[in-house]
């Protein structure tokens, strides 16, 4: 049984990845062509673009990952029901529950890959994607990857941690140079929000550097009238899709304790947790269609019908999602609920196959 285990489960991924490779391919061209209408502002040209479109990858790849998985296995699996393979399997004393296992034990696999793109590739290549966008397209701003981003006003220079898109900074290092150029007051912000043209900083180390030393004393609150540009927020903010399921955790729960708004935070991390267990639910789907098609020519009725099928999910999960918003439910419920449903519907068309 082991090596049947093997033989579908390199029969699954290998038909997933290249159902993603595919996929991916397709949505890189639709990018590459979309941003080719902002070539020729600041110093955005082919090579920003290719690097942009090549860093969003992984987070495109996450995105197409149920619908892959629901193609490739179609595919895959289909061809093993047109080949008679899955016939010889059932003669031979495989129950179709048996096979059932051998597929989910490969989706197992593939929930650990969607896992680790979301988590570990998702959000440092898209934070890296859109500062390459801006620095091209914001001369004031220079990368730094992982570690933030620097900006440069004046004689004041600043480390921006982390950008939301509730207008607000996190994390930040505020250099303020004399004429000299020589670093004289030093700012260490752990949070600012721009509220009515001002920004408010809060949690601030401060330290001044003078003739004699350094001083350090501890501000809880301080208001300045200019500090970052609020139009950059469109274009170098984490967006909470962007985020790991760990920041979109902390984030939330840093929103509840100050009682702001954190239902979009907590919909983004239930979204991230139920995603990896949608693989799983769309080899549930594709499984009765493949058991019940016997003949090779059928490949292309299982394209449309996969493609169809993803579509439909991918529609009824977003529109859930936003509807969870307005109507105010359980940010859990708003995420589990497609997918709990789509399950329910493809175990019983399973159980049905005789």
């Amino acid at each position: 049984m082991k090596v049947l285990d093997q033989y579908i489960g390199r029969t699954v991924i290998g038909g997933t990845l290249m159902a993603l490779l595919v996929l991916g391919a397709l949505l890189a061209f639709v990018d590459f062509v979309s941003e080719m209408g902002d070539v020729g502002k600041g110093q955005y040209g082919i090579v920003e673009v290719i690097a942009y479109v090549v860093l969003s990858l992984p987070k495109r790849i996450y995105e197409l990952f149920p619908t892959a998985v629901l193609l490739g296995s179609l595919l895959s699996l289909g061809a093993l029901a047109g080949n008679s393979e899955l016939i010889v399997m059932r003669a031979s004393g495989i129950s179709i529950a048996r096979i059932v296992r051998s597929v989910m034990q490969a989706g197992v696999v593939l929930v650990i890959l969607v896992l680790l793109v979301g988590e570990l590739l998702v959000p440092p290549s898209e934070r890296k994607a859109q500062t390459v966008r801006a620095a091209a397209l914001k001369q004031s701003i220079s990368l730094g990857g992982q570690h933030g981003f620097w900006v440069k006003d004046g004689l004041r220079v600043m480390r921006v941690g982390r950008v939301y898109p509730d207008m607000q900074l996190g994390n930040l290092e505020i250099y303020q140079l004399n004429e000299q150029k020589k670093v004289e007051q030093i700012y260490h912000v752990k949070s600012a929000r721009y509220r009515a043209d001002k920004w408010q900083l809060k949690n601030i180390d401060y330290s001044e550097i003078g003739d004699t030393g350094v001083s350090s004393s501890y501000i809880a609150a301080l208001e300045w009238t200019e500090l970052f540009n609020p139009d950059l927020f469109n274009v170098v903010s984490v967006k909470p899709d962007n985020m790991s399921a760990v920041d979109l955790y902390k984030y939330s729960n840093y929103l509840a304790d100050n009682q702001l708004d954190d239902s979009s935070y907590r919909l983004a991390f239930w979204i991230k947790v139920i995603t990896p267990l949608s693989t799983l639910v769309m080899l549930i789907i594709a499984l009765p269609f493949v058991f019940s098609s016997q003949r090779s020519g059928a490949a292309g009725g299982r394209v449309l019908v996969g493609l169809l099928l993803g579509i439909g999910f991918f529609l009824l999960n977003r529109t859930v999602n936003h509807m969870g918003q307005v109507y105010g439910l359980h940010p859990l419920m708003s995420a589990a609920f497609p997918v709990v449903m789509v399950a329910v519907l493809g175990l019983y068309s399973l159980k049905r196959i005789h």
